[in-house]
């Protein structure tokens, strides 16, 4: 059961971290309080079970609980973007075909790899999303992310976006992004529903500034990133700068200091969620480094330290 919302889709949508307990089993109740927090707090729709999610720590079954229990908590408040990537192309699509079932308004998919050394070329590229089109009806993000270790020309994914039907939205992680952005734009036209940013907002402005129309950033203050992106995109580039300056110190802390660990250490802070210790072997965050974050976030006053008080 898929559901309909205005297409293209735009705007900010963070990713939705998973949330532990102290023994390291999932904890619904802080789950469903960060999709809750994250949606009061101005996300124009979320992502879930992305890298910034932790997906590399779950299991197949923990992934089908999480996505039936945001989607059915979110009961279609906001679109969700699911993310379902796996080097198998049967496996991700059957994971796709899931996503939609549940409610999913489309999936995010990185190129198939594997380790530091399993890569698959173009045609095999080009065929995977392909197949991945046929499998399903919402639209396919493709995540150009450097975690792929897939260079992923502008001509190809133009090309991929001319020749198969649900590939409509990217999301541009890697090195100069806003250039990249422009080339896709310039080469795709129409076929590029949707050129958006990632990378925690870091490349931001430069991004908007190339064409992007979405956001995808870590999940503990989208109330500061829609002061960007709003303004940007109601012409008021003056003011978008401005904000993205006022931001632009704890964005650079999520980004170059705090990682995937960022968002649910702010929310631990703020009462939002019980817990926010990673699943070993993955590090916890360094005391030094939270006290920057914390100090970073204060001054700014986002909603993630007060949404629960």
């Amino acid at each position: 059961m898929s559901l309909s919302f205005p297409r293209p889709y735009k705007g900010v949508f963070p990713v939705v971290p998973t949330t532990f307990n102290e023994q390291g089993g999932l904890d619904l109740e802080s789950q469903k309080r960060c999709v809750d927090f994250m949606i009061d707090a101005g996300s124009t729709g979320l992502c879930i079970l992305a890298n910034f999610s932790e997906q590399f720590v779950l299991g197949d079954d923990e992934r089908a609980v999480l996505a039936r229990t945001i989607l059915e908590h979110v009961a279609g408040r906001v679109p969700v973007i699911v993310t379902t990537t796996h080097y198998s192309t049967q496996i991700c699509a059957e994971r796709s075909r899931m996503a939609q079932e549940m409610g999913a308004a489309m999936v995010m998919v990185m190129p198939p790899y594997h380790g530091a050394t399993l890569r698959v070329g173009e045609a095999g590229i080009h065929e995977f999303y392909a197949r991945l089109s046929d499998a399903i009806d919402i639209p396919v993000m493709i995540q150009d992310a450097p975690m792929s270790g897939t260079p992923l020309p502008a001509p190809f994914l133009a090309r991929m976006a001319r020749e198969i039907e649900q590939v409509r939205y990217f999301k541009i992680e890697t090195a100069g992004a806003a250039s990249k952005l422009r080339e896709l734009i310039a080469l795709g036209g129409d076929t590029i529903e949707g050129p958006w940013d990632g990378e925690e907002a870091i490349t931001l402005l430069a991004d908007l500034d190339a064409g992007a129309t979405g956001a995808m950033t870590g999940g503990a203050f989208p109330d500061g990133i829609r002061r960007i992106v709003d303004a940007y995109a109601a012409g008021d580039r003056e003011t978008a700068v401005a904000e993205y300056g006022r931001w632009l110190p704890l964005i650079n802390y999520e980004n170059r200091q705090g990682g995937i660990l960022t968002a649910k250490a702010l929310m631990k802070e703020g009462g939002v969620i019980a817990c926010d210790l990673p699943r070993h072997p993955f590090p916890t965050m360094n005391p030094h480094v939270r006290a920057g974050l914390l100090d970073a976030a204060r001054r700014l006053d986002p909603l993630v330290l007060r949404w629960a008080r």
